[in-house]
């Protein structure tokens, strides 16, 4: 049970600070699921998609390409821009 706790705890640390960095909640909780409560991987993640966004691309297509890609921004925008 400690376990369960202490897991926890770090997610909502990390939910947090995400959310002090202006990300919205809805965006920050998808990505805590999908990339298993990784805050590092979420934070990229969660930049990447604020970046691509800002470009013009879809959010629903950003997110499918860094999935795909792993997070790789050269990967990912090459992919972006070929669709």
């Amino acid at each position: 049970p400690g376990c369960l706790l202490l897991q926890f705890l770090s997610y909502l640390g990390a939910c947090d600070r995400l959310l002090k960095q202006g990300y919205e909640e809805g965006q920050v909780e998808e990505a805590m699921e999908m990339f298993q409560y990784s805050e590092k991987k979420v934070t990229e993640f969660l930049r990447l998609l604020a970046q691509f966004n800002d470009m013009g691309f879809q959010q629903n297509e950003i997110k499918e390409v860094l999935l795909l890609c792993g997070n790789q921004r050269e990967k990912a925008l090459e992919e972006l821009v070929m669709k």
